[in-house]
């Protein structure tokens, strides 16, 4: 039987490999999906409930309701200081993946290229390579895992389309500080590149105030933000997400998102309205246990010697473990499974720039996070140093 070549072309990333392998593992404990461990909180559950009894269940405006769309660029406003116009400059999405999917659709074509700093989140490139674009993977680990301007010149060639930045950066936790983002709107000032900026974890940033490369001189009119609540407000599964956008590109999303999926779940939309209304500060919690349990996953690899670049934001620590240990991430990955009951990601599943790296989740209770790491830590302590 035939397929498409380009669905041919991709895999199940290693990320959903692992999460449904811990499954043949009755007493392992997984850090693998990313993903808040905190139930939604109640009054959102409360909206999606009264929307139901109340039998809002049909069919919404392609971009979303005006009502979401507006509450949504109030509270952008609010978290990053930027104004987008809820009726032209926004659509409210199936979660944040599928912003990322009409975004590119819009903007690429075949045999366009699109930057990626690596390693990166695998779903970028399923999206390019669907589309039969090429992705570009540009090395940062020897910078701190950020890209720099230096980096991303020397990445851009006439067929060049556009980049990707996240921040804060699945599977690293860095954060790409003001600074940076500068320098790298320099380097596009001159170019036709397009920017999409993934900023789906900037709630759980752990110092500072999230920003955004869009509030940068040009960079408005060519930046497609990517946002929703899945992280901040602990609703992965009820889907919704946001894309800020010029007016001229909006308006092309928008056919994307009506022959695609019609519109969002009517009752996850209601949910997310209360969100943004009634929870401006729901991801608080969340936040201050994650970074508790940043400092905790740190400071363990670091008495274990092994090279981690602490992380600021999301959930995720990236530590060197394959590498300090002579092996390969995927090897490494299903010996911690199967001899100590941990299940992690294979770091190249985050591109080959991952090989030698693990992913790990600390989204989760602490009393489950610390049994983890001892058990990482007597797994390190068995296997020896290479």
């Amino acid at each position: 039987m035939e397929f498409q070549s380009r669905t041919q072309a991709i895999q199940i990333s290693g990320i959903r490999k692992f999460s449904e392998l811990v499954s043949q593992y009755p007493n392992a404990l997984s850090l693998t999906i990313g993903q808040p461990h905190l139930p939604t909180p109640e009054h959102i559950r409360i909206a999606a409930q009264r929307a139901i009894g109340e039998g809002d269940t049909g069919y919404t405006p392609n971009r979303g309701t005006l009502a979401l769309r507006e509450a949504a660029a109030t509270y952008y406003r609010r978290l990053i200081g930027i104004d987008y116009d809820p009726a032209t400059e926004m659509l409210v999405t199936v979660g944040a993946t599928h912003a990322l999917d009409i975004a590119m659709r819009t903007l690429l074509q075949p045999g366009d290229e699109v930057i990626i700093p690596a390693p990166a989140y695998p779903g970028y490139e399923g999206i390019v390579k669907l589309l039969g674009a090429e992705v570009v993977y540009v090395d940062t680990r020897q910078d701190g895992l950020l890209l720099t301007e230096d980096a991303l010149r020397q990445a851009i060639t006439p067929r060049t389309r556009m980049v990707i930045l996240a921040s804060p950066v699945n599977p690293t936790g860095v954060v790409y500080p003001r600074e940076r983002l500068q320098a790298l709107a320099e380097v596009l000032a001159d170019t036709k590149v397009w920017v999409i900026s993934d900023e789906i974890y900037c709630e759980l940033q752990f110092a500072g105030s999230p920003t955004s490369i869009s509030l940068l001189p040009g960079m408005r009119d060519r930046t497609i933000v990517i946002h929703g609540l899945s992280k901040s407000h602990s609703m992965t599964g009820w889907r919704i997400g946001f894309a800020f956008a010029p007016a001229n590109v909006s308006a092309e999303m928008a056919k994307v998102v009506q022959y695609g999926v019609s519109c969002a779940s009517s009752v996850s939309q209601r949910a997310a309205l209360a969100a943004l209304r009634e929870g401006a500060d729901d991801a608080r919690p969340m936040r201050e246990l994650y970074q508790h349990n940043r400092d905790v996953v740190v400071a363990l690899f670091a008495a274990m010697d092994i090279p981690l670049v602490r992380p600021d934001g999301a959930f995720y620590a990236f530590p060197a473990l394959a590498d300090a240990l002579g092996d390969t991430s995927e090897h490494i990955a299903h010996r911690l499974l199967a001899e100590a009951g941990v299940a992690v990601v294979p770091g190249d599943a985050f591109s080959p720039f991952g090989e030698g790296y693990v992913r790990l989740s600390y989204a989760c209770d602490p009393d489950v996070l610390r049994e983890a790491l001892r058990r990482i830590e007597a797994f390190v302590a068995h296997a020896g140093r290479a």
